[in-house]
């Protein structure tokens, strides 16, 4: 049975929606990822699906390197330097060129590094502009560091005012409702009011095209789009008009000039490794690795194109059954859909015992990222008739729905 478009008013099939998928180009990507039979996997903004060849990439960082070279495998397997060579890796996936990102910690460590060295950029200022609604951590961090350093107003983004600010903290995608901003038109705006511009694209990179190099900083994760596993590290973006210059808060031992001359003071190493902190989660990186292995495989324009086709798809079949939350127009939002409902725990505990995974952000939204390499448009096509048929027979209202789990 097909569904009818909302926006044409024809019906899609799914054996239309099979022909797309023989027609895409990025087909062949889906078989490099392991994914659960039955599932459809719609949390990629959430948490990657598993590489196929990220297993053995760990077992050789386990047992190979680990195992068999013991403490030499910081030298002969490259462990100390992978801040910076998975860092140039990483860079040509946010517009970012060799030397300009270093990887490691999280990315709530990441936000304070980047708050924190501007704003000893721009002494003579005193307000943070951030978005009350930006995901939760952003907003902490900041918060948490204007307490510590005292003096500082902490600005929201509806007040629409740059005009004193020295650090203005954004996400390029909304992770409740997927709305994207316009990176160069608000880095310049910031760059006019004589602001410094720090980008959060942790919901951004890995489903579209990514360009922060007229920013200050940026930070992101690389668990969500990227696949590099749960926990994997985050990563630091600074402009080299700042490698000079910015100051990393966080001064330790791997942002030293010589860390093994293990001198009792600190001086800062040249370029991006001075926002090294300390000693890197080797095992995480190899995950990390073995992700980008693939990522460099991948053109990112087909992503995006696939990305709005794949969210355009599904606003269209699901039509008036929800609200929609997200942009209408594909170009204005991420590979995220978010719809409305009042009783979204349970629709979406529903929605997932019968194989449909999305997630659910409180108070009322339903989450569904879309996964470009491995999310086929059959796989939209039958989640959106999933979701209508738990709504339609109101499946939701099954009493073992309403207990909430830690994580939702």
């Amino acid at each position: 049975m097909g569904r009818r478009n909302r926006t044409t008013g024809e019906t899609v099939d799914r054996e239309q929606c099979l022909a797309l998928d023989a027609a895409d180009p990025l087909r062949a990507f889906r078989d490099e990822f392991m994914l659960p039979e039955g599932v459809v996997y719609l949390v990629g903004n959430s948490l990657g699906a598993l590489p196929r060849r990220t297993p053995e990439r760990v077992r050789q960082a386990v047992e190979d390197e680990w195992g068999g070279q013991l403490v030499g495998g910081w030298n002969h397997s490259g462990w100390y330097t992978q801040p910076l060579t998975t860092g140039d890796r990483l860079a040509p996936l946010i517009g970012a060129g060799p030397g300009q990102v270093v990887v490691g910690n999280t990315t709530s460590i990441a936000i304070f590094q980047a708050v924190a060295a501007a704003l000893r950029l721009r002494p003579e200022r005193r307000v943070i502009v951030s978005d009350v609604r930006n995901f939760p951590t952003d907003h902490y961090m900041v918060q948490g560091l204007a307490g510590l350093l005292g003096g500082y107003e902490v600005r929201d983004l509806a007040e629409g005012r740059f005009d004193d600010a020295a650090v203005v903290l954004l996400s390029e995608v909304d992770y409740r409702t997927g709305a994207r901003h316009d990176v160069p038109s608000v880095t310049a705006r910031a760059h006019e009011a004589g602001a410094l511009m720090i980008w959060d694209v942790c919901h951004s990179v890995g489903a579209m095209e990514v360009d922060v190099s007229g920013a200050d900083f940026a930070v992101g994760c690389t668990y969500k789009y990227l696949n590099a596993g749960p926990g994997a590290p985050a990563f630091l973006y600074v402009n080299p008009r700042h490698h000079a210059d910015a100051q990393n808060v966080l001064s330790g031992w791997h942002a030293h000039a010589e860390p093994f001359a293990f001198e009792a003071g600190f001086r800062p190493a040249e370029g991006i490794r001075r926002f090294a902190v300390s000693t890197p989660h080797v095992l995480s990186f190899a995950a990390l690795e073995a992700a980008l292995d693939v990522w460099e495989r991948v053109p990112m324009d087909q992503v995006r194109a696939k990305s709005m086709a794949l969210t355009s798809l599904f606003v269209d079949l699901v039509g008036d059954a929800l609200e929609l939350v997200s942009p209408a127009d594909p170009a204005a939002r991420g590979s995220q859909v978010s719809l409305r409902h009042p009783d979204g725990y349970p629709v979406m505990r529903a929605l997932i015992d019968r194989g449909v995974h999305g997630d659910f952000r409180a108070p009322d939204i339903l989450r569904f990222g879309f996964a470009p390499l491995y999310i086929r448009y059959a796989d939209v096509h039958d989640a959106a008739a999933t979701l209508l048929d738990v709504l339609d027979k109101e499946l939701w209202k099954d009493e073992r729905y309403a207990t909430r789990l830690a994580v939702t």
